[in-house]
């Protein structure tokens, strides 16, 4: 779509806020009213749609991709989607440590550590690890405490969420994100670490060097979505 409008501006609406686009609200791609609950993520998805210079670009769009996701992907079966991010707590990057070389193990440990360190505090739960691929169940009442804080999110919070939980691969990093436990940098570089100890063991290319900047990008956008929801 090229761009038609003028200028666009966050609107406050009857418990909410949206956007328009020269007087004319915003709507989904399913056609809802595109509204979200804080000013401060309005203010933000009307400055993505301000930029647009020529025509629209969906990821340099994040905020308003997300909006949408949570109108309507996530707020049409928030069950079902909550149990698919809730299905991480069975298998959190931070509970599978390598073998070797002992430099990453070390890293791992210091970062992965961290992580695990506050679910435990935070959570009252036990977490196992173990060295290789093979899984290890984790404890019932970890998967069911996890669970309870995914189900307990709202839409939107759970669409902020989802990218920090699949691009990094860790239940416990996204939370801790959330909850304001992690700055977005600290827990980058922790679910990053394995994918950047490969790229320094056996170096990069053009394609994986793009490849990393995406999830990398796609990561910090999810959590200022997450950050602009307590604005």
């Amino acid at each position: 779509m090229k761009r038609f409008w003028k200028d666009a501006e966050a609107v406050e609406r009857d418990r909410a806020w949206g956007v328009e686009l020269d007087g004319k609200p915003v709507r989904t791609p399913a056609r809802e009213p595109l509204e979200v609950p804080t000013s401060a993520l309005a203010e933000a998805i009307a400055e993505e749609w301000k930029s647009v210079e020529d025509k629209i670009e969906p990821r340099a769009m994040p905020m308003t991709g997300l909006a949408n996701a949570a109108i309507d992907r996530v707020a049409t079966n928030k069950e079902l989607f909550a149990r698919g991010l809730a299905n991480y707590a069975e298998g959190d990057l931070a509970c599978y440590r390598a073998e070797g070389p002992r430099e990453l193990v070390e890293r791992q440990a210091l970062q992965w550590d961290a992580l695990l360190s506050w679910g435990r505090r935070r959570f009252d739960v036990d977490f196992r690890t173990t060295c290789g691929i093979l899984h290890v169940d984790q404890p019932a009442a970890t998967v069911e405490q996890l669970s309870h804080a995914v189900a307990s999110l709202d839409a939107f919070r759970l669409a902020g969420l989802s990218p920090l939980v699949t691009i990094g691969g860790s239940l416990v990093a996204a939370l801790g994100i959330l909850e304001g436990a992690f700055v977005p940098a600290q827990a980058w570089d922790a679910v990053s670490l394995d994918e950047r100890w490969q790229l320094e063991q056996w170096g990069s290319d053009a394609e994986a060097e793009v490849a990393f900047e995406n999830r990398r990008r796609d990561f910090f956008a999810a959590a200022r979505f997450l950050e602009l929801l307590d604005g």
